[in-house]
């Protein structure tokens, strides 16, 4: 096993290898806390009982707004976090969707 060596800064970076190397250690923390998130879709497939409580609107702006929230808050572009994070909330809603059809149809 390799070990890991987390990049510099981005404000000591003074070149484009440093920077990619600062971005692509991000992406393997972003996918990887994006694959802890879908376990828990994976539970909340496996926890409700019926498949129309799998789309909850209002947990969608909750969520949604939550994450606004904290895009202002770090001064991220909040049009930027809104608008991803209406896609990982679909993407999450098709794959509990799929999920749970799944564990129904097979038992697991």
């Amino acid at each position: 096993m390799t070990e890991s060596i987390r990049p510099i800064s981005p404000a000591n970076c003074s070149n484009m290898a440093q920077v990619r190397e600062g971005v692509d250690a991000i992406d393997r923390d972003l996918v990887a806390l994006l694959a802890r998130r879908f376990t828990y879709m994976d539970a909340a497939a496996r926890i409700k009982t019926d498949r129309e409580t799998v789309r909850d609107e209002a947990r969608k702006s909750e969520v949604i707004g939550n994450a606004v929230a904290q895009a202002e808050q770090s001064g991220v572009s909040v049009t930027l976090v809104a608008d991803f994070w209406e896609r990982l909330v679909e993407a999450s809603i098709a794959y509990e969707l799929e999920r749970w059809d799944e564990i129904r149809s097979t038992g697991r």
